[in-house]
């Protein structure tokens, strides 16, 4: 398979992140940042958001899209982000992947 120059390749280490809560189950998005910093500090090539792992079903909408956008703009550029966009109804999915498309800075 041939990539396009305008395509980046994906290769390596690509964790998914664990979504950061307070006490109260809130978000804790500086937690989150000092764990997406930890991760690429530790030579992570890439970073995983939002899979099951780190437990998008507990998340509502606002909450994914506030994490979404937490991680692109604090990520800035620094390495790839993959944002998991799964849903039962393709609409959503759809929507969701648009979103975080739109969210994304430029390669």
């Amino acid at each position: 398979m041939s990539t396009s120059a305008s395509q980046p390749v994906h290769r390596g280490v690509f964790p998914v992140a664990p979504t950061i809560f307070d006490a109260r189950g809130a978000l804790d998005l500086d937690g989150q940042r000092r764990c997406i910093d930890f991760t690429i500090d530790a030579g992570s090539h890439g970073i995983c958001i939002l899979a099951n792992f780190s437990e998008q079903f507990v998340l509502s909408d606002d909450e994914r899209s506030l994490l979404m956008r937490t991680v692109l703009e604090h990520v800035d550029g620094r390495v790839p982000v993959i944002v998991t966009t799964t849903h039962f109804s393709s609409r959503i999915c759809a929507e969701r992947s648009r979103a975080a498309q739109d969210a994304a800075p430029p390669w």
